[in-house]
C-alpha cells in the first residue's frame, strides 16, 4: 500500500504547504513518526489506516481550511479514487473527524478504534515539549495572542467557539496541553506525554521568572 501512502501524503502536502500555524507537513511528518513508534508497541493495529490517517488529519480541519464540508467532500472523493476497500476509508474518515481536542470540549471524548487511539496520541504528543512550546507560541502569533497576561485567567472552555477565540499563548498549556497526558489511550502515548509534559513545566518556571514582575 505504499502507492496509497504516497498518493496521500501528496494529497496532504497540496492542502498544507502553505500553513503559518504550526499545521505544515513538518508536523504531519512528525506525526506520522510518532505512530509508527508508537505501532511498533500495538502489533494488532491496521498499520495503513493508521499512517493515513496520520497524514490527513488535518486536511478537513475547520481552523485550517475555508470550507469544512468541502473539504470533507474532496478528501471522500480522493479517498474513493483510490481503490481502497470502502470499510478501509470509512474507518480514516471516522478517524480524522473524531480525533480533535475541540470536539471533545461539547461532544465528550470519542470511542476510537485502536488505529484511531494511535493516530490520537500522536497527534497530541506533538503538541507537547519542545516542539509544542514552539507551535503553540507560533500559533499563538499567527492567531494575534498574547504571550502572556497575569491577568487574563486560563479558561476551562465549555464552547468550541470560545475554545477557537483563545486567550493567551501561556494560558493554553493551562486550556489544552497539559490537560493531555491524562487523555492518552496507549501506553508509549501517555509515557511520552508525560515526559515532554515535565520539560514544559521547567520551562514554564524559567518564563516566570524572566517575565518582569509589574505589580
Amino acid at each position: 500500500m505504499q502507492k496509497e501512502l504516497d498518493q496521500i501524503k501528496e494529497y496532504t502536502y497540496n492542502i498544507l504547504q502553505n500553513d503559518t500555524t504550526g499545521h505544515s507537513m513538518d508536523h504531519i511528518e512528525r506525526v506520522v513518526a510518532i505512530s509508527q513508534a508508537i505501532l511498533e508497541t500495538e502489533p494488532t493495529a491496521d498499520a495503513f489506516v493508521v499512517l493515513a490517517a496520520a497524514y490527513l488529519h488535518d486536511t478537513i480541519d475547520d481552523k485550517l481550511v475555508e470550507d469544512e464540508a468541502q473539504a470533507v467532500e474532496d478528501l471522500r472523493g480522493f479517498l474513493d479514487s483510490l481503490a481502497i476497500e470502502p470499510a478501509t476509508c470509512q474507518e480514516i474518515m471516522y478517524i480524522i473527524q473524531h480525533l480533535s481536542f475541540s470536539k471533545e470540549i461539547t461532544a465528550g471524548k470519542e470511542t476510537l478504534s485502536l488505529s484511531g487511539q494511535i493516530v490520537q496520541d500522536a497527534d497530541r504528543i506533538d503538541a507537547l515539549g519542545a516542539v509544542g512550546i514552539l507551535r503553540t507560541a507560533y500559533f499563538g502569533g499567527a492567531k494575534g495572542h498574547p504571550i502572556y497576561d497575569p491577568a487574563i485567567k486560563p479558561i476551562d472552555y465549555t464552547s468550541k467557539k470560545d475554545y477557537r477565540r483563545g486567550s493567551t499563548v501561556i494560558n493554553h498549556f493551562y486550556e489544552k496541553l497539559f490537560l493531555l497526558p491524562d487523555r492518552m489511550n496507549t501506553t508509549y502515548g501517555k509515557q511520552e506525554a508525560l515526559r515532554r509534559k515535565t520539560f514544559m513545566e521547567n520551562f514554564l518556571e524559567e518564563f516566570y521568572q524572566e517575565w518582569p514582575d509589574t505589580d
